[in-house]
């Protein structure tokens, strides 16, 4: 504010009304400020304060001029009210552990459900059935909420990654099979930086979605490659061995394609246009500069 002095009369800093213009309306000092700044309409300021506040009633508010706390003070209330008022506000700082243990609840009772169908489905639904009925109940609340938990790390071992940087740092040794396997011993033009081949990074979503997703792929390949296997429990580990090796292989290949890719790469010249080399361009613009 331009205004330093005490000005004659009270002036509101939020409406800039005067005291002559409304000489009912309620004026305040709430801090140290003086001057133009040191009034304002009661008014006035329960509306700024509102804002403020943004339905907070108890969050202290301090002045934006002079950093003083606005002293709030609210009408004595019975003990009714203030009974709810305490009863409110223990159920707004409960509200978050309560929602966490629901979440932690769900969780849980979803990964339960969840290591359940996949026994059924591994073993079979009758003999599945067979053993959870079985087992102790304690030792099934704490074990098949593992399954999907210990799918999940399976998941994120990346024993692919290691396979290809033997290869890349083997690959000279390796172009007796060049003629076989395209790409295999190739020489390189450069060494691509580290992840700048497309390296594919640790995705959450994509973890979690291949994890819970292959024991029914497991399942659906046992029984597409191995179906003289009468025991669905060894045919469905079988086949995830085979859809983990197949798609090792694979995934193999396709990053270290990749990476000779990157290591090959070429840059071109820029393409100059017709009439550059002989500086006709450069003559024309010359001639357009001078007019």
């Amino acid at each position: 504010m331009a205004c330093v002095d005490e000005p004659p009369e009270k002036h509101c800093w939020v409406c800039f009304a005067t005291e002559k213009e409304d000489r009912a309306a309620e004026w305040v000092s709430p801090c140290r400020c003086k001057g133009c700044t040191k009034w304002i309409h009661q008014s006035c300021l329960q509306r700024w304060l509102d804002e403020k506040q943004k339905g907070n009633s108890g969050g202290a508010v301090s002045c934006p001029q002079c950093g003083t706390e606005y002293q709030i003070v609210f009408p004595k209330i019975g003990p009714l009210v203030y009974f709810l008022q305490q009863v409110d506000r223990a159920l707004s700082r409960a509200s978050p552990f309560a929602a966490a243990g629901v979440v932690v609840g769900t969780v849980y009772w979803s990964a339960v459900t969840y290591g359940a169908v996949t026994v059924m489905q591994v073993v079979g639904h009758k003999k599945g059935l067979d053993v959870m009925e079985r087992a102790d109940p304690l030792f099934l609340l704490m074990g098949l909420p593992t399954i999907p938990v210990m799918l999940v790390l399976g998941k994120m071992i990346r024993w692919e990654d290691y396979v290809v940087r033997l290869w890349q740092r083997h690959s000279s040794k390796l172009q007796i099979f060049s003629g076989l396997v395209p790409g295999v011993g190739r020489p390189l033009a450069r060494i691509p930086a580290e992840g700048s081949y497309g390296g594919d990074h640790l995705s959450v979503s994509r973890t979690l979605c291949g994890a819970l997703i292959f024991p029914s792929i497991a399942n659906l390949v046992g029984r597409l490659l191995f179906r003289r296997v009468t025991s669905n429990l060894q045919r469905t580990i079988l086949g995830g061995i085979a859809f983990v090796v197949i798609k090792g292989v694979l995934k193999v290949y396709f990053k270290q394609q990749q990476y000779l890719i990157q290591a090959n790469r070429h840059i071109l010249n820029y393409p100059e246009p017709e009439g550059r080399a002989d500086g006709t361009f450069e003559d024309d613009n010359e001639d357009s500069s001078n007019e």
